[in-house]
């Protein structure tokens, strides 16, 4: 009996000496952070107009770097907010944890370098050398051309600061321990020509990283097939969204031409358009139509294009239930 106590003892001590190591690992030698790179990046006027259209309406930095109102259709940014951070993600939206978008303002970013910043939208580590969790798209963002991450940063320079102060994000165990293991390595890649329009708009659907929505999620893990839907946001009044199939399947896009994907997009930006009011249990959705509305017309095109290539997955998603539908 005393040996087999022993033994037992001895394992426990063993997987306790695992379990330290491995915390101790992942919190004292992880994220393994390159130094930022030294840069200067010029804030000349072609540059600054190509970051503010991607961070305006392609990688929309601003929609999630904002607070948005709800009380509206599609959750326009509140006037004074741009950049200025505060949009919460938390478990009511399927993630493990409270993470709360950050002020990319000069008031908060005035002691950053370029290089720093750079780093932090490339690889997911932060000035510190702390660790970022992906709701901000870093590892597509890793995918970019350099420039592009340049121009973003230009524009950033040039915002009016917020002055506000925000509570600091918090991941639930264990991501608290993961979110170490996430950052990435960058894989720049060359902006490809609009004249190969595939390619093109596979490049912009990684800028737009249309994925992280349009793909299953549970816990902050992709469980469904990429772009095919049924991701689930719960709204403020209990409502469920979820996101639509864009696989070219008759249950996604199979019949929608180009004009018709162009135009539903192009219907937000005109110019008597007006954000109607939304009250509790009436259709509201996540999807920022507003910002992305001001994308180039060719830039949507080449995205159908690509997102026609993609391998069609039947996915029926029930877009919205209203608070209190089972």
């Amino acid at each position: 009996m005393r040996k087999g106590m022993r033994y037992l003892i001895y394992i426990l001590g063993v997987l306790i000496t695992m379990v330290i190591f491995l915390v101790g690992y992942l919190t004292l030698y992880l994220p393994k952070a390159e130094a930022a790179p030294d840069l200067t990046i010029d804030l000349d006027e072609v540059r600054v107009e190509r970051g503010k259209y991607l961070a305006n309406h392609v990688m929309l930095c601003m929609d999630c770097h904002a607070v948005r109102d709800f009380s509206l259709f599609a959750g326009p940014p509140t006037p004074g907010t741009l950049g200025g951070g505060g949009d919460v993600f938390d478990q009511n939206m399927g993630f493990p944890g409270r993470f709360v978008s950050r002020n990319l303002t000069p008031f908060a970013l005035n002691d950053w370098t370029d290089g720093e910043i750079f780093r932090a939208i490339t690889t997911g580590v932060s000035k510190d050398g702390s660790a970022l969790f992906p709701v901000m798209p870093y590892p597509h963002y890793s995918q970019l051309d350099p420039e592009d991450i340049y121009s973003v940063i230009a524009y950033l320079r040039t915002l009016e600061p917020v002055e506000n102060e925000l509570e600091s994000s918090k991941a639930d165990f264990p991501v608290s321990l993961l979110i170490n293991t996430m950052p990435v390595q960058p894989n720049f890649q060359s902006r490809p020509s609009i004249e190969n329009p595939v390619e093109y708009g596979k490049y912009m659907v990684t800028a737009a990283a249309c994925t992280d929505c349009h793909t299953q999620m549970e816990k902050g893990a992709f469980v469904g097939e990429p772009y095919a839907g049924g991701n689930e946001f719960r709204l403020l009044d209990g409502s469920v969204v979820r996101a639509a199939n864009l696989t070219p399947h008759e249950t996604g896009i199979k019949y929608m031409t180009k004009e018709q994907f162009v135009h539903r997009f192009k219907v937000y930006a005109d110019s008597s358009y007006v954000p109607r009011k939304v009250g509790p249990g009436e259709f509201q959705t996540l999807m920022p139509w507003q910002m992305y509305a001001g994308m180039k017309a060719e830039d949507l095109e080449a995205i159908y294009d690509y997102l026609r290539t993609l391998k069609p997955v039947a996915n029926r998603v029930e877009i919205f239930t209203p608070a209190g539908v089972n």
